[in-house]
């Protein structure tokens, strides 16, 4: 198995494109930029979990390569222009603000192939989009919270208000209000993916707002760690987050990267690579939930396990009617499921949560 390297000079590889087998004696090389650090446990933690189960299927045919911490915007550009001039053959950009710099690159190296996590931005042949379906496992969380919480109050520290995040809240928000019809919301936005002060402080707001419940869609574990000393439940994100996990331990949301891209990889390999669009969910094992512990009632364990069933063979929507906007007008009819399209671009609060999405 070729070393992996976030060191990256030398002269770029011969590469091949979309539609044609790879011929050349170096390793495929494969690169990833990372908006956090490998070790934050949560969100860049789980991709890099991907890539190296790249190299563990593909060995000494495949050499990756990743940069951590990478902010979005510009600096995503020269970091990821700086790993096609060390030669990577195939990029994965992992955050929803390295979308247009991943186009704006794409469109300079035609022969090179990308990827670009949670985004919808395709303007040239050689850039897929991939996702994961997070709010079904939002779903799952929301309907443990509604039963767990004695304050009737659930926190959610959320990061930046665009649709996959507004999702999560709402699905959440939904599932545990089926269970718990006097339960409560408090929303939290922080302007950051990974800032453990930042993430500290807001979990602390809302314990002391009189939440008993913590959710967040932020990448480390410090939320965990105040939910700790507070004596409150929280749950993991992105990943298990088991060592970091307060007493008592109850669940995670975990996204499973592995699978995916084994595959574009093996398909790039193989000349076989086109651009798609994938959304993918707890049926294809894209998004997981993590162990349920006995902290959680075992009628509620198995409610929660129906449900992960009932999604996992398409028998259940988590976006079903009847659903209200925020403003009391009608979205879902009874019955109704929501359409991807809407999904994609939500950018609204279902009926029942208080306070604004910022603009």
């Amino acid at each position: 198995m070729k070393r992996t390297t976030k060191l990256l000079t030398g002269v770029a590889l011969a590469t091949g494109i979309a539609g044609a087998a790879i011929a050349q004696d170096d390793p495929f090389q494969v690169g990833f930029i990372y908006v956090g650090p490998t070790g934050d446990f949560g969100w860049t933690y789980e991709h890099d979990q991907g890539r190296l189960a790249v190299e563990e299927a593909y060995g000494d045919q495949v050499e990756t390569v990743y940069l951590e911490n990478v902010p979005e915007g510009a600096d995503a550009e020269r970091a990821i222009t700086t790993m096609i001039l060390g030669g990577a053959d195939m990029i994965f950009t992992t955050s929803f603000g390295y979308m247009e710099a991943t186009n704006a690159v794409a469109a300079q190296f035609p022969d090179v192939l990308f990827e670009h996590a949670t985004g919808y931005l395709r303007e040239h042949p050689n850039v897929s989009t991939y996702s994961a379906r997070f709010y079904e496992g939002r779903a799952v969380l929301g309907h443990i919270a509604g039963h767990m919480t004695e304050s009737n109050t659930i926190g959610y520290i959320a990061s930046f208000p665009i649709p996959e995040v507004i999702r999560g809240i709402n699905s959440a928000y939904l599932h545990a209000r089926a269970v718990n019809p006097d339960v409560e919301m408090r929303v939290v936005w922080v302007y950051t993916w990974f800032d453990p002060a930042v993430e500290a402080d807001a979990a602390q707001a809302l314990i002391d707002a009189g939440v008993d419940v913590l959710m967040q869609h932020t990448d480390s574990t410090a939320p965990q760690a105040v939910a700790q000393e507070a004596g409150i439940i929280s749950f993991g994100q992105a990943s298990d987050m088991a060592q970091f996990a307060p007493a008592p331990r109850v669940a995670s949301i975990i996204d499973n990267w592995a699978p995916y891209y084994i595959e574009r990889v093996g398909q790039a390999i193989e000349g076989t690579w086109e651009q798609a669009d994938t959304w993918d969910g707890i049926g294809p094992g894209m998004v997981e939930i993590g162990e349920m512990t006995e902290t959680i009632p075992a009628e509620v364990r198995e409610s929660a396990q129906a449900m992960i069933d009932a999604i996992a063979a398409g028998e259940y929507h988590p976006f079903t009617g009847p659903i209200n906007r925020q403003d009391g007008t009608a979205w879902l009819a009874e019955g109704e499921v929501a359409d991807d399209g809407t999904l994609a671009g939500m950018d609204f609060y279902v009926e029942g949560i208080t306070g604004e999405i910022p603009n």
